[in-house]
């Protein structure tokens, strides 16, 4: 099908839960993709950090094809040869001591919440139903109905309700606001080290180690969700490592999958993951022995080959060059690593329409709220691929700017 018989198709068939920009994709290689005409595309978007490792990565492709073509499924009610070895790397990798293996991010997100619920319950001592867990505005954990409930976006929470309750919502940012929201029943702080779907925010300095210690004082749970931001993406192997902070629990997927299959683990220490016994929870297809080769293979290639520093050195050449195209369209430019938002003056220019100037010229990028650029390309990006993505981003703001002046 050609391109607007795709679209059109999808449109007919499909619920319209997403609003995609007119491109539609047929192959991927590293940091490029192309569409059904042939057109060669950057990458900036890598699926919000789903492909860190790039399109297609051969090693990758090669762990997916040999275990698939070996043993892929089987229920968790019997025991695999993939799966203890996964979960130690793992462990051993973020520093915890325990983990449990899901799908999606989202999944990861509820297994946290229900741990430490349960946790609050059994060991904490918080009376039946009663425990809250504090979030942050502007938070982004997933679209099941608990997690909308918790979210400060109205949208997504509008038509879904009941809306499940429990949850505590505090300025993002802002550590007093943790202290005076705290109380006996307070079970977790479930938090992003940094914000990604809000826009790329990063917390004030010293935050996230503020954070710890007011947890660890009043007996909650810090549980960090690095599902975006994990595995390199900042330039850390994790967020949280910019100010050397363990959570009591952790929630990775996206990049834990290789950009080839939904992988997530929720991870802890002892204590909280204890609180589970069998029945208690579960998934047909977590913990796999296919999502467990590909996720060991994943965590391997970004140990060997340093995709971290990597990360953490062409983030800041790339900042460097972002700052110096001095754009009027531009407001401000914020990340770690290879997490970075162009903040859009909005008093000029929609993102979204710079995000489609950008999808003309050849870079793929999706707008956040209409106001920030997403710029999160494949970890094994090249500074001269930065480069060539630099000289588009400068050529169509300088078209943005030029119609704008007519």
């Amino acid at each position: 099908m050609r391109m607007h018989k795709v679209m059109e198709a999808e449109k007919l068939y499909g619920a319209q839960n997403y609003n995609p920009l007119p491109v539609v994709l047929v192959k991927g290689e590293g940091v490029h993709v192309w569409d059904d005409n042939g057109k060669q595309y950057i990458d900036m978007m890598s699926a919000y950090s789903a492909v860190s490792y790039g399109h297609s990565n051969p090693k990758l492709v090669d762990a997916l094809a040999k275990q698939a073509g070996t043993l892929a499924v089987v229920s968790r009610a019997f025991y695999s040869d993939k799966l203890a070895a996964f979960l130690e790397y793992a462990c051993k990798l973020v520093g915890q001591d325990k983990a449990l293996a899901m799908n999606s991010g989202a999944e990861a997100v509820e297994t946290a919440v229900k741990a430490a619920r349960k946790w609050a319950y059994t060991v904490k001592g918080v009376p039946s139903d009663q425990a809250e867990i504090i979030v942050c505005e502007g938070n982004f954990h997933g679209r099941t109905t608990t997690i909308v409930s918790f979210s400060s976006e109205e949208q997504y929470k509008a038509g879904f309700g009941p809306l499940t309750p429990g949850f505590k919502m505090i300025p993002y940012g802002d550590i007093d606001a943790l202290e005076k929201a705290i109380t006996p029943n307070t079970a977790a702080f479930l938090m992003e080290p940094i914000q990604g779907e809000s826009g790329i925010h990063t917390p004030p300095e010293g935050y996230l180690k503020q954070c710890a210690e007011i947890c660890k004082q009043n007996d909650v749970l810090l549980l960090c969700d690095e599902i975006q931001t994990g595995l390199g993406r900042t330039g850390k192997i994790l967020a949280c490592d910019h100010e050397g902070v363990k959570p009591d629990g952790l929630m990775l997927g996206k990049a834990l999958g290789g950009g080839l299959l939904p992988v997530s683990l929720f991870l802890s220490k002892a204590e909280v993951m204890n609180v589970f016994t069998p029945g208690d929870h579960g998934s047909t297809f977590g913990g796999s022995p296919l999502a467990a080769s590909v996720g060991l293979a994943a965590l391997q290639l970004l140990v060997d080959e340093s995709l971290d520093v990597h990360a953490r050195d062409m983030g800041e050449y790339f900042m460097d060059q972002l700052r110096a195209l001095n754009s009027p369209l531009i407001t401000d430019i914020r990340g770690k690593g290879l997490f970075i938002g162009l903040e859009i003056d909005p008093k000029q220019a929609s993102a979204r329409d710079v995000s489609l100037q950008l999808l003309e010229d050849g870079l793929l990028t999706k707008d956040t709220h209409y106001t920030v650029i997403r710029l999160c390309p494949p970890l094994t990006i090249t500074k001269a691929q930065i480069d060539e993505a630099i000289n588009i981003i400068k050529h169509s703001l300088k078209k943005i700017e030029k119609t704008l002046a007519a």
